[in-house]
């Protein structure tokens, strides 16, 4: 039938996939729009996904566009750290030389860590934020690749994926992507066991709906019949078509060895089992043919030619003549990329690997081993640490094998892959007491970071302890989310040191047990932090102390506020300067800055928080360039003056962006959405509140921006949405570390949407506990709002009944707690003199003079909302007292002064109006139309002709009309002189004259009046 002839090994007609194929090419599609695509393709080994995406690679460069494919490798630990990526971005940086070069300019050092050839990765200490800043820079580069050409990054064999790709797959699944670009994922779903690695991050990409999954089923009859005519070029016969599909169900690989076999029409030579079935070709080579391809399974997914050889031990001519048997029997291929071998496809290196002897196994590691010891750049530079440390642990040579470990764990740092370097460092402790003392003691010392203490010796001449190897696990696993197995480090590292006592040693390592307590929810890690203090306490000068007190002085600060914290900052500073610990002194500082802010030393504190953010912009300091502007914009917020706040935050996040900052990205913007806020720009704050609650890794950043849009949802009366942000907020921050940052704020939230809902027993308990909890000093940024909410709800629910009883005692309760709060600030002073008016309004004495003076210290602020919410109850007042403060007239002079109360109230309420309908507050509109109802008057005036210019009608010049219209847009009177090319006094100047023709009093009612009359339309 066919001559027993085996034609070719693969089928060169592509078979069936029509219904993934076009799945495919759609994404392409979709993505040429620009709408970035992510495609996960799964299927059992061999059934076709490499033939597919060979078909489809072709048809996309076909089109025009780019096609990219790094696979992972089976090696080391937990794999070879970013191997797909590193094999992609190589590609696109040879075939797009100009384009790269511009995609990578200025982070060519930190995306070096990636793609070595881009330069020297900086080393020195660990980096919170290095992984993130990595990943970010990462997809910013095939975000500017793919803006021009539409480009495909396909990364193969997922299965093998070291965690540091999945890390980095995921957030590039996850983050939205722009221009045209498409990722896509392959991986065997036969090989994923109960407990493998890729499990949980196709469970959490499954979630996404941007993200779509292709599965690849097995062949049908039909196909298999057509994918043998195509490998025999010759249609088959029936009954060979059904024994080769009933012994290969499908599976399009097993199909092509089956082929392989065909004789006289039938297939014969074959066993039961799949291993032997895969061997058949093995087997079929010549004896030294056989060996070489043993000698390649054991060598890696791909062996570099020079490498096989000087493993192989052959003559040149014999290992060529031996290599070209095995290719052209399709078992080995030349690699695509370089000049290395590997097999046609892994299950027949699984099968030859499988194969051989265990000591057999163990004298190839030794002699790969060997080899590239001998010659390092027998292999790429990025490779050469993690595959001799695989060689000489499988060759169980743990003297070898001991030193190789850590140094592939220090190349793994180097990287940011600090999943890899936690499993090479645990294989490390496994090898400790394998290895005899000889080797032990002639290890090097680590590069250790984050003041862990080597003695009073030289570093360089401090002996390698096993301490030494769980100080690094403990911070590579809390640096790559492996929390709890750095928790076990800490705790068996402890458990030594008290047989063995080292206070520093052990501070160091209370301090690490504290950080993980607090990010896995588990408590708020002070009982930790008082165990580090106590060993550290009456201990000299050193980094691990310096480092405690900062600690120390950053959970106070956070959690209890107080002359303890401050002394703790001030100490700390000192310490760490007399060590030279600039690193840990700058952190330290900044706290100082901030507890000397929120304590009432103002201009010494912001002082001190500049400084820090000028040294950490001069030295290019990453690790504390988002935590500078955070505590800065966040202080300067506080104290009320909050166009300084944004300015700061703005310039944060350019930083973030341009330096791979994610997670500090993510609380600049909730920064942002506050003090937009409190300036009277909703929807830019909804836009970055949504930002913060979408954009960091961790759950507290989502918790701020949920709690943000809690805020601006209670006060637009959107009660459902309230309250659905309040649980998130909740759920998000947790309950085991609770911090009055945000449970002040949270209870805020949780008593503005009680008292909506008419529930003012429980708006009461959550101002009571709040009161019981205290108000530490530096809360009172917190405090004043609480307090003042709480007085809100008691004077609007003074006419219901139910609020009478216990009404004296939660007035006295505010008024108790407000005479603990510093007035030291003009808002603080603003929020004093607003909640003593409340007050009075709930007790029904509400005083024209009390609003008089609130609306006074309020004006000056730019705020805008609350500004409004106190015109409304100065009207009010007014109205309700008429002419009768000033008694003791004749009656036609007191009907004169009740027309001007009346007069005044009518553009008290004209104003809150327009704030409120600029703002979409709707509680506050129906409050001011309610009280004109009331009042009978009208809030419109005697409909007029419209002007042809309204604001030549309003007496603006032309260069006044565009410094309004750039007021309208939040400009600052230095971003207007600079867009204006006029100096920042003129255009103060220009605002004031504005302003007061306007007959407003801040920028933000300036903006709502133009808003309102349509100056600029719908753009501003």
């Amino acid at each position: 039938m066919l001559d027993g002839v085996e034609n070719r090994s693969v089928s060169p007609v592509f078979v069936g996939r029509e219904e993934e194929l076009g799945t495919l090419r759609e994404a392409l599609a979709r993505a040429g729009t620009g709408e970035p695509q992510a495609l996960l393709l799964g299927g059992e080994a061999g059934v076709g996904k490499s033939r597919l995406l060979e078909e489809f690679g072709a048809g996309v460069r076909e089109a025009g566009a780019e096609f990219v494919v790094g696979g992972c490798v089976e090696i080391g630990a937990e794999g070879l750290p970013f191997a797909p990526f590193s094999t992609a971005l190589r590609a696109l940086r040879r075939r797009l030389p100009a384009g790269f070069t511009a995609a990578v300019a200025g982070q060519e050092a930190e995306l070096a860590r990636l793609l070595p050839e881009l330069g020297e990765s900086p080393g020195g200490r660990y980096e919170e934020d290095g992984t993130a800043r990595l990943f970010e820079l990462t997809l910013r580069l095939l975000e500017r690749l793919a803006a021009e050409r539409t480009l495909v990054l396909a990364l193969e064999d997922l299965h093998w994926a070291d965690a540091s790709t999945r890390h980095l797959l995921a957030y590039l699944f996850r983050t939205p992507a722009r221009g045209r670009l498409v990722l896509l994922g392959s991986y065997r779903s036969d090989d994923l066991h109960r407990r493998h690695p890729l499990r949980p991050l196709l469970a959490e990409l499954d979630r996404l709906r941007t993200v779509t999954r292709v599965e690849l089923p097995r062949f049908s009859p039909p196909e298999v019949s057509r994918q043998l005519a195509g490998i025999l070029a010759a249609e088959p016969e029936e009954a060979l078509v059904d024994e080769v599909f009933a012994r290969s169900d499908g599976n399009a690989f097993f199909v092509e060895e089956l082929a392989g076999t065909v004789r006289s029409g039938q297939c014969t030579g074959l066993t039961d089992s799949l291993r032997d079935l895969l061997l058949v070709r093995v087997e079929s080579l010549p004896e030294e043919g056989q060996r070489v391809v043993r000698i390649v399974a054991e060598g890696g997914s791909t062996v570099e030619y020079r490498l096989l050889a000087a493993v192989a031990g052959l003559g040149e001519d014999a290992l060529i003549e031996a290599l070209r048997g095995a290719v052209g029997a399709h078992v080995l291929l030349p690699a695509p990329e370089g000049d290395g071998y590997r097999f046609r496809h892994s299950l027949v290196r699984e099968a030859v690997s499988d194969d051989l002897l265990p000591g057999e196994r163990a004298r190839l590691n030794r002699r790969y081993a060997h080899a590239l010891q001998a010659e390092p750049h027998l292999v790429p530079a990025e490779e050469r640490a993690t595959r001799l440390a695989s060689y000489w642990y499988h060759a169980h040579e743990p003297a070898k094998a001991l030193p190789a470990v850590l140094d592939a764990s220090a190349a793994a740092r180097r990287r940011h892959a600090y999943a890899e370097q936690l499993s090479l460092l645990e294989r490390a402790m496994e090898l400790w007491d394998q290895a005899p003392e000889t080797a032990r003691a002639g290890l090097r010392p680590l590069d250790h970071a984050e003041a862990y203490p080597v003695g009073d010796r030289d570093p360089a001449a401090a002996p390698l302890s096993f301490l030494d190897l769980m100080a690094e696990a403990a911070v590579a696993g809390r640096l790559c989310g492996e929390r709890e197995r750095a928790m076990k480090i800490t705790k068996r590292a402890l458990r030594l040191l008290e047989a063995d006592p080292d206070p520093l040693r052990a501070a160091w390592f209370w301090v690490q047990r504290s950080r993980l307590v607090q990010s896995q929810g588990r408590g708020d890690g002070r009982a930790e932090l008082a165990s580090a203090q106590e060993l550290v306490r009456g201990q000299p000068p050193s980094e691990v102390h310096a480092e405690v007190l900062a600690h120390a002085a950053t959970w106070t600060m956070l959690h209890t506020p107080g002359p303890e914290s401050l002394a703790d900052a001030e100490r700390a500073v000192e310490y760490a300067r007399m060590v030279g610990a600039w690193d840990i002194e700058l952190s330290a500082r900044l706290t100082l800055g901030g507890l000397l802010a929120d304590a009432g030393d103002v201009a010494r504190g912001l002082a001190e928080m500049e400084a820090v953010r000028e040294a950490v912009a001069t030295r290019g300091l990453t690790f504390l360039l988002g935590r500078s502007h955070v505590n800065l914009a966040s202080v300067l917020e506080g104290l009320g003056r909050s166009r300084e706040a944004v300015a700061v935050v703005e310039e944060g996040i350019v930083l973030a962006r341009r330096y791979g900052l994610q997670e500090s990205a993510a609380w600049l913007w909730g920064n942002l959405a506050e003090s937009l806020t409190t300036l009277g720009r909703w929807e830019e704050a909804t836009a970055a509140a949504e930002r913060t609650e979408h954009g960091g890794q961790g759950a507290k950043p989502g918790g701020m921006g949920a709690l943000r849009l809690g805020l601006l949802a209670a006060a637009r009366g959107e009660e459902e949405e309230t309250a659905r942000r309040l649980a998130e907020s909740r759920t998000r921050f947790g309950g085991l570390d609770p911090m009055p940052q945000n449970s002040l704020p949270l209870a805020r939230l949780a008593l503005l949407l009680a008292a909506g809902q008419g529930r003012l027993l429980d708006a009461r308990a959550e101002v009571a506990g709040a009161v019981e909890a205290g108000f530490p000093p530096g809360t009172q940024r917190y405090a004043w709002p609480l307090l003042l909410a709480a007085a809100t709800a008691e004077a609007e629910a003074r006419h219901l009944a139910l609020s009478a009883p216990g009404r004296a005692e939660a007035l006295d309760l505010l008024r108790a707690a407000a005479k603990r709060l510093t007035t030291g600030v003009p808002v603080w002073e603003a929020y004093s003199h607003w909640l003593r008016a409340e007050l009075l309004r709930a007790e029904g004495r509400s005083d024209p003079a009390a609003w008089r003076e609130t609306e006074s210290a309020l004006a000056p602020l730019e705020r805008p909302y609350d500004l409004a919410r106190v015109r409304l109850r100065l009207a009010e007042a007014l109205l309700s007292a008429g002419g009768e403060e000033r008694g003791g007239v004749r009656e036609e002079e007191r009907s004169d002064v009740r027309s001007d109360v009346r007069g005044e109230a009518v553009v008290l309420l004209r104003q809150a109006k327009a704030v409120a309908e600029h703002l979409k507050a709707r509680p506050l509109a129906e409050q001011v139309a309610r009280l004109a109802q009331r009042a009978r008057v009208g809030l419109h005036g005697p409909k007029a002709p419209e002007p042809a210019d309204a604001a030549a009608e309003l007496g603006l010049t032309g260069r006044e009309r565009d410094v309004l219209r750039l007021v309208t847009r939040g400009r600052s009177n230095r971003q207007i002189a600079e867009e204006l090319f006029i100096s920042p006094k003129t255009a103060s100047v220009h605002v004031s004259h504005i302003l007061a023709k306007l007959e407003v009093s801040g920028r933000g009612e300036a903006a709502a009046v133009a808003h309102r009359l349509g100056l600029f339309g719908e753009g501003g």
